[in-house]
């Protein structure tokens, strides 16, 4: 039933997506971003998630490839969406992708988004949830320590040259409390910005979890428009 009900709107985003992809090409959101490289540390005794990705502290540091990112484009000056993608790229399988946006850290407003001038406090969370054993499962990153952030791409890229953004991800239920598991240290990659840098949340989940079949009704078209002609 859900899975039905998703359908309407993840067909009126995927018209609306279209439309704006005619007036920018090739993002039509998140049109600039920095790309980010680092390294993700799992914590131990972390809290179970039931997603066996999460859960699995045991596991050695994993290379991850992000991209920060706002979604309108607004001036520098204005509070706009912010976008944090995170890659991580595993010795072995596919890569993990996990999409984050500025969003509220309580419940309800957790599944809202929250416009804000710079990464600075902001909480990114996933709005949608992945289906584990245990039921769905959200996850939401924060800088640790919160610290002050250029909101400009230019500015930003030369703070983080000179001391790694330090993020902490962490894992609820959708009404439940957050629970860190994972510490990621960020710094400004080698490569610039690239049309041809795509991330799939709905194709590369986290080990352990699904895509809930009304979510990935409700994202799949517009992401599919979105990524349209270019690298996935």
């Amino acid at each position: 039933m859900l899975a039905q009900s998703a359908a309407v709107p993840g067909a009126a985003l995927r018209g609306f997506f279209s439309l704006l992809r005619r007036i920018r090409h090739p993002r039509p959101i998140h049109s600039r971003g920095l790309v980010l490289t680092g390294r993700a540390t799992w914590i131990d005794d972390a809290a179970t998630s039931g997603v066996g990705w999460i859960d699995d502290d045991w596991r050695k540091p994993l290379e991850v490839t992000a991209r920060l990112s706002r979604a309108v484009g607004l001036p520098d000056n204005l509070p706009d969406v912010l976008g944090l993608a995170l890659r991580f790229h595993p010795d072995d399988g596919p890569h993990v992708d996990v999409l984050l946006a500025s969003a509220g850290r309580r419940f309800p407003l957790r599944f809202v988004l929250v416009p804000r001038r710079s990464a600075t406090d902001a909480t990114f969370g996933s709005l949608l949830p992945w289906r584990s054993p245990h039921g769905p499962v959200l996850i939401c990153a924060r800088s640790v320590p919160s610290r002050a952030l250029p909101a400009d791409l230019a500015g930003l890229q030369r703070s983080l040259d000179e001391q790694p953004w330090q993020v902490r991800l962490y894992c609820a239920a959708p009404t439940g409390k957050w629970h860190p598991f994972a510490d990621v240290v960020l710094k400004p990659a080698a490569e610039g910005d690239s049309a041809e840098l795509r991330f799939d949340p709905v194709g590369h989940p986290p080990p352990g979890s699904a895509t809930y079949p009304w979510v990935r009704r409700l994202r799949e078209p517009s992401y599919r428009v979105a990524q349209r002609g270019t690298a996935g």
